[in-house]
């Protein structure tokens, strides 16, 4: 619920807050998990939402849908940080959702913010006020709750994970922003076709980054003399602190298709070339760093396992480095991916794998495999025979798949030398 001191300091508001979906309705993108029929929508809907955590990269809506979970399901709503919270602050929540519970009947939704970063002792002295459910939890994180938060509290959670926005769904909010926002109202703003892609698309999906990239443009362009604010592309890469990019749409994807393509065929010359094109037009390194680790497995895959090694690290050296430091590390993986040998086993065992998977999701594994029956007795254990004996694992339907052929002879990798 606002205040009086909200709305009289609202002008103060950066715009990212100041467009903050307040309903439902308003809320954009996230369609795998909100789109119409979806689980989670249907639960905010019926006002029946559990204890839930949400996880994904920065400003693709994690806060926001909490709090208007939390208005939508007539709850109090409590915001913490995990960073600057500790235990007591937890005990002095869950007494005051107690008493408001006892008192008035509504449940509590306790907002927490980098979740991950809470000790063991602050997520286990949530337990027992969940248990009775009196006080909900949610939890926004950057990180994969699944290794980066306590099991006791994820097992009490459903986990839902939030994707980075699309390019259309920012230029929704984008232009959305210049026709509601009460403070940008007051200008005569003029952002070409090219800005307004370039907000939406080197944002990287971080739609909070978009609008305060069009805010800052907006305050610190001069009027014309026709007493509009124009806004081109070389204002929107300097409100976003980076390079414009050169290219259109299309060119991109085609640079990038010829630098997966060069990664693939073990030209590193040409992949190298391909990547600086991109690099220098203005795309963020770590596009190309990502892109290398998929082909590390897709196309090296275990005919050179520190292809991946040396793929991640690249990543890893450009996150904590930065340019042009970092372009040496994926320089070299670039070229360790290429001069290794190529081999699509994995990305085909993983491809049969996951057909079998749904379309044999109930088939019965065999008795001796399950936890602690009967049949337990039957199960040969490996270090018996010597580390292998020959036995069934997969279920009777099943039985004769190989997703991954052995070769009899291991290749050798390239000579990775100059």
């Amino acid at each position: 619920m606002e205040t009086l001191f909200d709305t009289l300091y609202n002008d103060k508001k950066p715009l990212a807050e100041r467009m903050r979906p307040k309903t439902l309705d308003n809320f954009v993108g996230q369609k795998h998990i909100l789109g119409p029929g979806k689980l989670l929508r249907r639960l905010i809907e019926a006002k029946r939402v559990p204890s839930v955590i949400f996880y994904g990269p920065p400003g693709t809506g994690k806060t926001t849908l909490a709090r208007i979970i939390a208005d939508t399901s007539n709850s109090y709503f409590v915001k913490l940080n995990a960073v600057s919270s500790g235990v007591s602050d937890v005990k002095s929540v869950i007494e005051k959702a107690k008493n408001d519970f006892d008192l008035y009947g509504r449940k509590t939704y306790l907002l927490l913010d980098e979740c991950h970063r809470w000790s063991k002792a602050q997520s286990d002295s949530l337990l027992a006020a969940l248990e009775d459910g009196y006080l909900l939890f949610v939890g926004c994180t950057t990180e994969n709750p699944s290794y980066s938060m306590t099991r006791a509290i994820v097992s009490r959670c459903s986990v839902f994970e939030f994707k980075r926005l699309s390019a259309e769904d920012i230029k929704i909010i984008l232009n959305r922003s210049i026709m509601e926002d009460e403070v940008l109202k007051r200008y005569k703003i003029k952002i070409d076709s090219e800005a307004m892609s370039y907000f939406a698309t080197a944002c990287g999906g971080d739609v909070r980054s978009a609008l305060n990239g069009l805010e800052l443009g907006v305050i610190t362009t001069n009027e014309n003399k026709d007493g509009d604010i124009v806004i081109d592309k070389e204002i929107a890469a300097e409100c976003l602190q980076k390079k414009a990019l050169t290219l259109n749409e299309d060119v991109y994807y085609h640079i990038l298709s010829a630098f997966c393509k060069s990664l693939r065929g073990s030209d590193s010359t040409a992949a190298l070339y391909y990547a600086n094109r991109l690099i220098e037009a203005g795309v963020e390194p770590q596009v190309l760093a990502r892109r290398t680790i998929a082909h590390a497995s897709e196309d090296v895959g275990l005919s050179a396992p520190n292809a991946l090694i040396q793929a991640c690290a690249a990543l890893y050296a450009l996150d904590n480095l930065g340019m042009p430091e970092g372009n040496l590390a994926l320089t070299q993986a670039i070229i360790y991916v290429c001069e290794s040998p190529k081999d699509n086993r994995v990305v085909v065992a993983m491809n049969k794998a996951q057909d079998d998977a749904k379309n044999h999701p109930d088939d019965n594994i065999p008795e001796y495999l399950k936890n602690h029956t009967e049949a337990s007795k039957y199960y040969k254990y490996p270090h018996d025979y010597g580390g292998y004996v020959e036995q069934q694992y997969l279920p009777n339907s099943l039985k004769d798949r190989k997703y991954f052929i052995r070769r009899e002879k291991k290749r050798d990798c390239k000579n990775i030398t100059t």
